[in-house]
């Protein structure tokens, strides 16, 4: 594939769920690599945007809500506030990070929708779906888990694996269960509108395999082997009362789909960013002009959705510009096992900014250089604190801060210039030259493990240069050696000057440190003048030296690893408790004889009509169809449910129980209920419909 020359940049970064902090997973698998990329083209002088914004639909947001016994809204306002200061304190340069609950995202995502539909684009279809018989509502995808097909992981969701990363569908789940009530789903119909990926797969083949055969290997595989089992037709609507709803005439209860309103998020972010400036066209050039390159940063958990869903819907709407690239990393582990936020096992960012509060750099540094870009890779705290002592304090920090003593030391902090250059200077120069462009094409390539260790090589390359040229030992006989001293220590500032530069796009907060002892702060140098000897002046001075980096000490690393076992024993401990909870059932009643049995007749009944009784919380009147005859009876479970939702459910109910009046109201029977340790009451029903008046034996 020929290389095009583009005029802008569109760059996106994964919108995180508002369900929860992000964690060092996160960083590794999308926002770290993304922002080393936008930091490097916009010192490359690019025009580019860098779009983010927090996913705030779908049915991760509506578990978290009913876990935490609060509202979805609740949820995404207090995520989102979390996640975007995170990132803030993190360093990550977003141009704007948006959040999916604002209208101007609901707004550009309905009139998506529509033109869509107007085109023909989508089919409307009623098929079977899953649906909770006890909760009473069709389950998204994320409400249905089950034991993997491809792994055998016993708590994999409807829509994908978490623990080996395979896209799934809840079809495919073996022995699949509601995640709000544990029930066996049952399927029921219900009507949705799909987008024939069927109709566009021989485009895809082209355009991903063919046109983006350089794509990185992993991205590519995932796609083939979506694209050789053959695309089906995907639902872009749900039956849930959370989401932006369908804007379509008899759509009522319906919402889109959250894979198809949230990559529509960078698009209505990007609006939003020009329309705060007060230009409402400009958002067009990043989404619909032809020299715009659009990148998607990914983990590979979203490459189906980002390299066929997504771009089959930028494709069909016409107007719309494709991705020319989605670098998607693979997963990280966390001490050799997998990071699991169910678990609360992770290294949650916002903890970390506490914990270690002026070492951003630090773990963007240790992220970097593991990033697991063509395989999973694994974040130990014991390499964390080896990144951080051998090589920022070791090796950079190292280097920086002799070039800085040493200029105090001799030149009372004066930039000396340089005289005459001998071989090892030449050598070294020419070796520093290299390293921006090999920086560079790595950066470009997607490559930043290499490009991060290719930076610390220039560190390496200033503390060797320090030992061939031993400008202390110089110092000894300093009036004979005072041209050669101060070639040397003007060289070797030249290597940090490069260095404080082209550290930027990694290691923000240490460049602008490095920038300011050096008294460049308001110095912006282009990558391209980069690796040259004449960043600096001879006859300027530099500031005192100030720490770069401090060592992480072992009591640190104890720490962390502490809190990590806590957390663990703490999800145990309350796991434990919830099983303990579930086996402390009642103990069995005094016993009985059959005939006892016998004289209960229990039969089947539906109930017809319900309301409640006045001044009295727990009780509804419940009018049943007995199939001999219409009765009333009454039962404490207003608590538990409303009138309404309780009309058309089939229930067993005892008929020859002696009447009784219960708030001046007749009762005629009982339904049978069962109650589970919590106190949540469940109809003891028949798994399948069944003529009132069926006997139960």
């Amino acid at each position: 594939m020929s290389e095009k020359n583009f005029e802008r940049f569109t760059v996106t970064a994964a919108l995180p769920y508002a369900n929860g902090p992000i964690h060092i997973g996160h960083l590794a698998g999308v926002y770290v690599p993304a922002d080393i990329y936008v930091r490097y083209l916009r010192q490359k002088g690019e025009d580019v945007l860098f779009v983010c914004g927090s996913d705030e639909h779908g049915a991760a947001i509506t578990l978290r809500a009913k876990k935490e016994k609060t509202t979805p809204q609740a949820i995404v306002d207090k995520y989102h506030t979390m996640i975007e200061k995170s990132f803030q304190d993190f360093g990550i340069s977003f141009d704007v990070y948006s959040r999916t609950s604002k209208k101007i995202h609901h707004e550009t995502a309905q009139e998506y929708f529509q033109e869509l539909h107007a085109k023909n684009i989508f089919t409307q279809k009623t098929t079977d779906q899953f649906y909770d018989p006890q909760e009473k509502q069709f389950l998204a995808d994320r409400y249905i888990i089950g034991t993997c097909p491809v792994c055998d992981f016993p708590e994999a969701y409807g829509d994908q694996c978490e623990n080996c990363g395979s896209t799934l569908s809840p079809e495919q789940l073996i022995n699949p269960r509601s995640r709000l009530s544990n029930a066996t789903p049952i399927k029921k119909q219900t009507s949705h509108w799909f987008l024939p990926l069927d109709k566009y797969e021989n485009w895809l083949q082209q355009w991903i395999l063919e046109e983006h055969s350089d794509w990185k290997k992993n991205v590519l595989g995932q796609c083939k082997s979506w694209l050789d089992n053959g695309l089906q037709p995907r639902a872009m609507t749900r039956d849930l009362d959370w989401g932006i709803p369908v804007p379509l005439e008899n759509a009522e209860g319906k919402v889109m789909y959250v894979w198809f309103d949230a990559p529509i998020g960078y698009i209505s972010a990007t609006k939003e960013y020009f329309q705060e400036k007060n230009d409402s066209e400009s958002w067009k050039k990043y989404w619909q002009d032809e020299q715009t390159k659009l990148v998607h940063f990914i983990g590979k958990d979203n490459i189906v959705f980002h390299c066929i869903i997504f771009p089959t819907l930028l494709k069909v709407h016409g107007d719309y510009i494709l991705p020319e690239n989605v670098p998607a990393n693979e997963f990280m582990n966390l001490e050799s096992q997998k990071i699991s936020t169910s678990r609360n096992r992770a290294v949650w960012l916002h903890e970390y900014l506490e914990d270690f509060s002026d070492k951003q750099d630090v773990l963007r540094y240790a992220l970097a250089s593991i990033l697991p870009e063509t395989s999973d890779s694994d974040f130990t705290w014991k390499d964390f604190q080896t990144k951080n002592n051998s090589e920022l304090v070791g090796i950079l920090g190292n280097f920086f801060n002799r070039c800085i003593v040493l200029t105090h030391k001799y030149f009372d902090g004066v930039i000396p210039p340089q005289n005459k250059l001998e071989k090892v200077d030449e050598e070294m120069i020419t070796t520093l030259e290299a390293a921006p462009a090999k920086i560079g094409k790595a950066i470009e390539e997607y490559r930043f493990r290499e490009a991060i260790q290719e930076l610390m090589n220039v560190a390496r390359l200033g503390n060797k240069y320090f030992q061939d040229t031993e400008p202390w030992i110089l110092y000894k006989e300093k009036e004979k050696n005072q041209a050669r001293i101060e070639t040397v220590l003007n060289l070797s500032l030249q290597i940090a000057a490069n260095l404080a530069f082209l550290s930027k796009p990694f290691l923000p907060f240490s460049a602008e440190k490095m920038q300011k002892m050096l008294n460049l702060s308001n110095t912006n140098l282009a990558w391209q003048y980069l690796g040259k000897v004449d960043l600096l002046q001879a006859g300027n001075s530099v500031q005192k030296q100030e720490l770069l980096f401090a060592k992480v000490e072992d009591k640190e690393v104890e720490t962390q690893m502490e809190k990590l076992a806590k957390t663990l024993a703490q999800k145990q401990q309350a796991q434990a408790e919830e099983e303990s909870k579930i086996s402390k059932v009642d103990p069995v009643k005094e016993e009985i004889q059959f005939d006892d049995f016998l004289k209960l007749d229990i039969r089947t009944a539906t109930i017809t009509a319900a309301e409640k009784i006045k001044k009295a919380d727990k009780l509804l009147k419940i009018t049943l169809d007995t199939g001999i005859d219409e009765r009333t009876v009454v039962s404490g479970i207003a608590q538990h449910y409303s009138p309404e939702e309780i009309v058309g459910q089939q229930v067993s109910v005892i008929l020859n129980l002696a009447p009784r009046k219960m708030k001046g109201v007749l009762s005629q029977g009982m339904i049978l209920m069962a109650e589970d340790t919590n106190g949540k009451l469940v109809f003891v029903s028949p798994k399948e419909s069944i003529g009132n008046g069926s006997e139960v034996r």
